[in-house]
């Protein structure tokens, strides 16, 4: 099974995903239903009689309104075009005296809101922001004072040092800083709050990656454990075999007793292979978890390796040296494969006349198991798949292993294993 990665689009950090179709459509549609609050806004104001009966027409009305809906319409766009028109059209409004007093401050909120909230330029953003909210104040205070020197007595009292008229300007003033700071704040609050969730999302969108690599790689690796595997096992028996066969044509016409028992140990080899395939299946289907307790690959097993490799032609000498200690059956395992390669090895390449010796010592620490052999000295051109697979074996638990010729002649198979697989933090 294979799985094709395709990359996620991103975006760069500190700067937000552009806004979708759906969004796109949410402000026309927002920027319709303001400009319907309000021409009705306006309407009921004029009823109301706002200002005294002194209201333009309600075609001014109208066109207050589109000016002030309208560029909302763009807000994700265009978010300081949109803020600075909704402005001038506030300050044209109210100057004009057009009785709107609730739909203009919420399209005011939304435009400083979204300015804080889509600017990537964050240096621009406050800028914008700051120069709206100081001509807000710099307008509140020219209109304050206006009507403080103004001569008629309409509105609330001026005597006093803390006249009502002083009081009113002085909530005027609170709620505006309110206002406008609950529109800073929570622009940047949106702002940080995007970028935050675009950073997880390409975090989870690397971790997917990674998980897939993984993924990849692990099947990489039962590929090349099962390869392995299957190289060892039959590589062992069918050289075996290979040798039986040849003897028992050297001798079948002289001697058919040793032929009979030459082809009677092929049909034995044909037998351990058979098994060994069988058993190797069934690990492979088992949990994971089941299968070192299963494995016949043993430390013990590898007397019974010495025994074969004597019987078909090498003869072998196995010594264990030292006192024997607990070992993970992981290490088991790349031990008893190790030493089966290596006679394997022997068997094909060293010679009629060779012989072999298998030390297995155990020095407290590590596993030290040699292998080696008389005779001839033919190594390929290349590394076969058996000494790539006894490399990769010592390497998997943490081990090293040294291939080459001796310098007396023959061929050493030595390798350092620890007692248990080292878990890495």
């Amino acid at each position: 099974m294979s799985s094709r990665l395709t990359p996620a689009p991103s975006t760069a950090d500190g700067v937000r995903t552009p806004p979708t179709p759906g969004e796109l459509r949410a402000d026309i549609w927002l920027a319709a239903a303001l400009f319907v609050g309000a021409v009705l806004s306006a309407a009921l104001g004029s009823t109301a009689g706002f200002y005294s009966g002194d209201s333009p027409d309600l075609a001014w009305a109208l066109l207050f309104a589109a000016g002030l809906t309208a560029p909302l319409a763009v807000r994700r766009r265009y978010p300081e075009v949109a803020a600075i028109a909704v402005t001038l059209a506030f300050f044209v409004g109210v100057t004009a005296r057009i009785p709107e007093l609730y739909v203009s401050n919420i399209a005011m909120f939304i435009a400083v809101y979204t300015v804080g909230a889509w600017v990537d330029d964050r240096r621009r953003a406050m800028w914008v922001r700051a120069a709206i909210i100081v001509g807000m104040f710099v307008w509140l205070l020219v209109t304050t004072f206006q009507s403080a020197i103004a001569p008629d007595d309409d509105g609330p009292s001026r005597a006093g040092m803390f006249s009502p008229f002083v009081a009113v300007m002085l909530i005027q003033f609170l709620v505006n800083a309110a206002f406008f700071g609950g529109a800073y704040y929570m622009g940047d609050r949106a702002y940080d709050a995007a970028i935050q969730t675009q950073r997880l999302e390409q975090r989870t969108r690397e971790l997917e990656r990674e998980r897939e690599r993984t993924a990849a790689q692990a099947v990489a690796l039962d590929r090349v454990h099962i390869a392995r595997e299957l190289h060892d096992v039959v590589a062992h028996h069918v050289s075996s075999m290979g040798v039986q066969a040849g003897a028992a044509r050297t001798v079948m016409e002289k001697d058919p007793g040793a032929a009979r028992a030459a082809l009677l140990q092929i049909e034995r080899s044909a037998r351990e292979s058979l098994d060994e395939l069988r058993h190797l299946l069934e690990t492979l289907r088992s949990p994971l978890d089941d299968t070192p307790d299963a494995s016949t690959a043993r430390l013990d097993g590898i007397a019974e390796l010495a025994e074969h490799a004597t019987a078909n032609g090498l003869t072998t000498v196995f010594t264990v040296v030292g006192d024997e200690v607990e070992v993970s059956e992981i290490v088991q395992v790349a031990a008893y494969r190790i030493a089966q390669e290596a006679l394997t090895n022997a068997r094909r390449h060293a010679g009629a006349d060779a012989t072999a010796d298998v030390r297995l010592r155990f020095t407290g620490e590590v596993i030290e198991l040699e292998v080696s052999n008389t005779g001839r000295i033919s190594p390929p051109a290349t590394a076969g798949l058996g000494t790539v697979g006894m490399r990769e074996r010592a390497a998997a638990v943490g081990g090293s292993v040294e291939i080459g010729p001796r310098p007396r002649g023959g061929y050493l198979v030595r390798a350092r294993l620890p007692l248990s697989v080292p878990v890495l933090a």
